[in-house]
C-alpha cells in the first residue's frame, strides 16, 4: 500500500493498494473509492470485539476494502478539523490512543480496547475509562483533533497534560491523574479544573492542540436558546 496526506486541517488520506489487498475501517469512514474496490461489513472479531468497540466510541461494526480486478484507490477524510498520522503498528510496537480516533488500517492490524490500571486515571484522566490500544503489524491511520505536537519521553521523564489534550502514546508509556498543585484555590478559582494527567515515559507522546469538547464549549454561549 501506498499513501499520501492532503488537505490539513481538514485532512484526507488517500491509499493506493495492490490487488487483493485489503484495508479495514470503522463504518462511514470511506469518502471516495474506485469501483473495483469490494465492501465487507464484518464484527471484526465476534461480540467481545464488537462491545469494546462501542464503549471506545467507535462502530460496532468493520469495514472491509479489497481491491480486485488490479489495483485500487481509497480515500478516508477527518472527521474533525485536525491532522491524519500515519502510524506504523508492530509487535513490540503498540499504541495507546484516545477513543473514537481509529480511522482506518491494513488488515494485519488489530483494534482492541485498553482499560486503564488506575481507576483515577480512567474516571478523571480526560479520555475516560476505556482507550484503544492498536498493536498486530501494519499501518494505521488516526485523527488528531488540531495540530499534533510530538514528544519523545525518556525512563524516568514525565509530562504533565490539560485534560483531553492527550491524543496518543507508545504502550510503553504509563499515565497517572493527580490533583492541581496549589491547595483549593487553585483548584477551584484557577480554571484548569481539579485534576491533571501525568504521562511518564519511556516513549512518544502525542498531544492535540484543538480537543473537541474544547470547541464544543467555545461556541455553546453562541448557540441559540429556544424559547418554546
Amino acid at each position: 500500500m501506498k499513501y499520501t496526506l492532503l488537505g490539513e486541517p481538514l485532512p484526507v488520506v488517500i491509499c493506493d493498494v495492490e490487488p487483493g489487498e485489503t484495508l479495514i475501517t470503522e463504518g462511514g469512514a470511506m469518502s471516495w473509492m474506485s469501483p473495483n474496490m469490494k465492501m465487507e461489513t464484518t464484527s471484526g472479531g465476534g461480540f467481545g470485539k464488537m462491545l469494546g468497540r462501542m464503549f471506545a466510541g467507535d462502530s460496532l461494526f468493520l469495514n472491509r476494502y479489497t481491491a480486485q480486478r488490479g489495483p485500487g484507490q481509497i480515500a478516508f477524510a477527518s472527521s474533525f478539523p485536525g491532522s491524519i498520522r500515519a502510524i506504523e503498528i508492530e509487535p513490540g510496537r503498540e499504541v495507546i490512543a484516545q477513543k473514537a480516533s481509529f480511522l482506518a488500517a491494513e488488515e494485519g492490524v488489530n483494534l482492541d480496547i485498553f482499560f486503564q490500571k488506575k481507576m483515577g486515571a480512567g474516571l478523571f484522566g480526560g479520555e475516560g475509562f476505556i482507550m484503544q490500544k492498536l498493536s498486530g503489524k501494519g499501518t494505521a491511520f488516526i485523527e488528531i483533533d488540531g495540530h499534533a505536537v510530538e514528544y519523545v519521553l525518556q525512563a524516568g521523564q514525565s509530562m504533565i497534560v490539560d485534560t483531553g489534550y492527550l491524543a496518543m502514546m507508545d504502550a510503553t508509556c504509563s499515565i497517572e491523574v493527580v490533583t492541581v498543585q496549589g491547595g483549593a484555590k487553585n483548584m477551584l478559582f484557577g480554571g484548569e479544573g481539579l485534576f491533571n494527567t501525568v504521562v511518564s515515559g519511556p516513549g512518544k507522546v502525542v498531544l492535540q492542540t484543538m480537543p473537541v469538547y474544547k470547541v464544543a464549549g467555545a461556541i455553546m454561549p453562541y448557540i441559540p436558546v429556544s424559547r418554546d
